[in-house]
């Protein structure tokens, strides 16, 4: 095993249990390669932690046990596996689409699984744990008994860690179409090859069955919509009428056929293919007013490099989202920007709210699903912040 020496008075974040360890912070590293798991001493020669090595990335290791007896083989990564398997069971009794896998807080950085009925999509992100994808893929097949593994290793960060997309059968049946979930009571068709993420936003199940619970006899607002989870949730629960909206033309047709899934009427539901900025100006310049209004863009900063300008975008969505929200009205707004903490996003609504001339109340804090649990020694793990607002 490659042996790492932090310098003098870096080793403080791993003695608290963080798991990153970031480029300058390194004396030395044994001529480490990505893949290759490494011993982290102090410089005073204390065992800091065994992780997993990224050489291209800044952040050069990333810890998978902080216990010096622990073992780095199969078995060590099979019983990781099998013991984040275990701790989502009691969801299956109330949905068969869930989070298996939550890279470090599950303590396997780098590494995302997601369940979608008898098919589980993997993701791997890191440098260091790219040698092991087919060992992880071969694990949780065996802890889950899914019919397929598939891969979604297509996302931007890959590219800071120098590794290629990636997106295919790993291991198991072909996929033949779009795989249909049930979410409590909500039955949505899943694009496993192509859609967002690993295929869909499982991390908003506990604010779509939010949704379900405020929109009786509400006219409700679902921006950047997606596949219309949200917009059938608030139908299931009694809504006058959604509007939904977003850019995707594709993703609109998902969601018209998702509202055709659970027996909805159609005729309560509007759908607009556009820009949700222009499209919010146009629902103002028409005097348009919503009981309830949801407000789930993308990831407007990756970074904190992106923050002043991602700001700005979320100060305007949520400030047409006042001027659109009736006296009374609630809005739902999140940020999943890693680049945007809770605090700032709280800052930004605020401001919103004030150019907006009103005084909103905040009557809950939203976030993930218990499936996406966030290690308390790492908190950039709890990248979802959402607000509750009331307008009075």
């Amino acid at each position: 095993m490659k042996k790492m020496i932090l310098k003098n008075g870096r080793e403080k974040s791993l003695l608290r249990r963080h798991p990153w360890v970031f480029s300058g912070a390194v004396k030395s590293d044994d001529d480490a390669k990505s893949g290759d798991i490494v011993e982290i001493f102090a410089e005073d020669g204390r065992f800091l932690a065994c992780a997993a090595y990224s050489e291209h990335s800044q952040i050069v290791a990333r810890a998978l046990t902080f216990e010096a007896r622990d073992v780095i083989d199969d078995a060590f990564f099979a019983a990781r596996v099998q013991a984040a398997v275990q701790r989502r069971q009691s969801l299956a009794a109330s949905t068969d689409a869930y989070r298996l896998i939550h890279a470090e807080s599950d303590f396997l950085p780098g590494v995302i699984a997601d369940r979608y009925g008898d098919v589980v999509v993997l993701q791997i992100l890191t440098a260091g744990m790219e040698p092991r994808r087919d060992f992880l893929a071969t694990a949780i097949q065996e802890a889950t008994g899914a019919r397929t593994v598939y891969e979604r290793s297509d996302a931007d960060v890959r590219e800071l860690e120098g590794l290629p997309v990636r997106n295919g059968l790993v291991l198991g049946d072909a996929l033949d179409g779009e795989v249909v979930i049930n979410e409590t009571g909500l039955r949505i068709a899943v694009d496993i090859v192509a859609g967002h993420k690993t295929g869909f936003y499982l991390d908003q199940r506990d604010n779509r069955a939010l949704v379900r619970g405020l929109s009786a006899e509400a006219d409700v607002l679902n921006c950047f919509c997606y596949t219309g989870g949200m917009s059938v949730a608030a139908l299931q629960g009694g809504a006058k009428a959604v509007l939904s909206i977003d850019s995707s033309g594709p993703a609109l047709e998902t969601a018209r056929r998702n509202l055709a899934l659970n027996g909805v009427d159609a005729a309560h539901a509007e759908w607009w293919e556009a820009d949700v900025f222009t499209a919010m100006r146009k629902l103002r310049d028409m005097g348009r007013q919503f009981d309830l209004i949801v407000l789930d863009p993308p990831k407007f900063a990756p970074t904190a490099h992106h923050a002043e300008k991602a700001a700005r975008a979320y100060k305007d969505i949520n400030l047409l989202g006042f001027k659109l929200l009736r006296a009374g009205g609630k809005l739902m707004t999140f940020s999943c920007s890693g680049g945007i903490s809770a605090e700032l996003f709280q800052k930004i609504v605020a401001g919103a709210a004030l150019d907006a001339g009103i005084d909103a109340q905040i009557i809950g804090h939203l976030g993930v699903p218990e499936d996406h649990p966030v290690s308390i020694h790492f908190p950039e793990g709890d990248y979802l912040k959402g607000l509750l607002l009331q307008k009075p």
